[in-house]
């Protein structure tokens, strides 16, 4: 999308993880602030719409890290993986293609940024709290489709649309504990067809509010509770004994050699939705090539914390519909 005025190209990942809209912003922090990326560094002295956000504003009080510094306010976001953005909250003029400019939108205009965040401007952050993109425009809807990785095509990202009408719908639930992460409900998984033996109670949130399992745009890998990963490792090694194996590389411990094989079936990995709905993942989903030599790993891990996160991987190619108004989520393959 574009920020600004006069209007400044950006390229953003699209994130469901977390709240806080930012971008890169000079002047950089030093001599590592600022990391690589493919447009120029946004510069807010060049837009006549930024506007720095005051400490006792509204939006400041929304932030779960906040500082201040000569009264505008200071935001810090830190994510899973040890990435982190720390700068000025500002209001600005976003323009997305295909729709209007909209003004006064809350984003930090970050100056000291570091982590994977791999040529992007910055982050879209399309999580449940009340200062994520979707809360400020007050959309009752929203969903993306993520273009396979090796894909010429564009992703897409929509607000106030009806999801497609061959959805597989689940509920959103709601954690206070974590409010910004969007959790689904699950009841299981598959793989082959044939339904592993793991209670659902490993997918649900427990009284502390620790478990369950979240649609994580920002996130690549999906993330499994060990006991659930090491299931669904051996059910997926049992059906697989004809590819040839290959070394594991951190962090796959399940790889396959298939640099002679000019076709490969692979059993179907699927979540179980209620009412024994399941989301299907084609494939092209479940093994990541790891190498140019022509292995492939079963692209999923255990977690580090107990919680099951769906990733970008897995949803690849699938519509992913949030229906804000109902605390609705639905899926649906090849509508990108």
């Amino acid at each position: 999308m574009r920020v600004g005025q006069p209007q400044q190209p950006s390229f953003f990942v699209l994130d469901t993880g977390s709240d806080v809209t930012w971008l890169q912003c000079l002047p950089c922090a030093g001599k590592n602030g600022c990391y690589e990326q493919i447009t120029p560094i946004f510069d807010p002295e060049l837009s006549s719409s930024y506007n720095p956000v005051s400490c006792d504003s509204e939006q400041c009080q929304l932030l779960d890290e906040a500082g201040c510094n000569v009264n505008s306010c200071i935001y810090k976001v830190e994510y899973g993986d040890g990435s982190f953005t720390i700068g000025e909250l500002a209001t600005e003029t976003l323009t997305f293609v295909h729709s209007n400019s909209i003004p006064n939108i809350s984003i930090g205009c970050g100056h000291d940024n570091e982590g994977l965040f791999v040529g992007a401007d910055g982050l879209i952050g399309l999580g449940g709290g009340a200062i994520s993109i979707s809360s400020q425009l007050k959309a009752s809807s929203f969903s993306y489709c993520l273009v396979d990785i090796d894909s010429p095509s564009f992703s897409t990202l929509d607000f106030n649309t009806d999801p497609p009408s061959d959805s597989l719908i689940s509920p959103l639930v709601k954690n206070d504990r974590f409010p910004s992460f969007r959790y689904v409900k699950v009841i299981g998984m598959s793989v082959g067809g044939k339904p592993l033996p793991i209670s659902s109670s490993r997918f649900e949130i427990d009284e502390s509010g620790l478990g369950g399992i979240i649609v994580d745009s920002g996130t690549t890998i999906t993330q499994l509770p060990s006991d659930v990963y090491e299931v669904l490792r051996e059910a997926f090694l049992g059906l697989t004994t004809n590819l040839p194996p290959a070394p594991e590389i951190s962090p796959f411990d399940t790889c396959y050699d298939l640099s002679s094989q000019s076709n490969v079936e692979v059993p179907t990995i699927a979540f179980i939705l209620p009412g024994e709905n399941s989301l299907q993942l084609p494939a092209k989903n479940c093994l990541i090539q790891v190498d140019s030599a022509g292995t492939f790993c079963l692209a999923f891990v255990s977690a580090t914390f107990p919680l099951s996160i769906i990733g970008n991987f897995q949803q690849q190619g699938i519509r992913v519909s949030y229906d804000l108004t109902n605390s609705l989520v639905g899926f649906s393959t090849n509508k990108c």
